[in-house]
């Protein structure tokens, strides 16, 4: 069975370069509800931990260095399908090979800041909403 709710942040060069509005607007007119949504400044230990799968790969320090370089918008999203649906909206990791239409596509600058990350499965989803947002704050 699949989850209703996802997980979203917007990146930093996202935030900075004044597009939150306009991928908050996406989302929406995609059929999702925000069930939670906060701004935050991610230190580098609280990057390093929520990133802290991808631990082993080489991205990793210039992930970690980059997601507490300013500003996120952090969101738990709800719809049917939710991991899957946000996935296909967002498109490809690399937003050169995003499709036309998809968040990334739109407001990727490269594979480092490509705008948004979107949870992967349903457990990852229901991980990584509960690192940010504590259930009092999960309407």
């Amino acid at each position: 069975m699949t989850g209703k709710i996802t997980f979203t942040m917007i990146k930093p060069a996202a935030y900075q370069n004044l597009h939150a509005g306009k991928i908050l607007d996406m989302i929406l007119a995609n059929g999702f509800r925000i069930v939670a949504i906060k701004a935050v400044n991610l230190s580098s230990n609280l990057a390093a931990k929520f990133y802290e799968v991808h631990k082993e790969r080489p991205f990793y320090n210039d992930l970690v260095k980059s997601m507490s370089s300013g500003t996120i918008l952090a969101a738990i999203l709800e719809k049917e399908n939710a991991v899957e649906s946000y996935r296909t909206l967002i498109g490809s990791t690399n937003p050169a090979d995003a499709a036309e239409g998809t968040i990334r596509k739109y407001f990727g600058e490269s594979i480092e800041k490509n705008a948004v990350h979107g949870s992967d499965s349903d457990e990852n989803a229901l991980k990584e909403a509960a690192f940010f947002f504590s259930e009092f704050e999960r309407v």
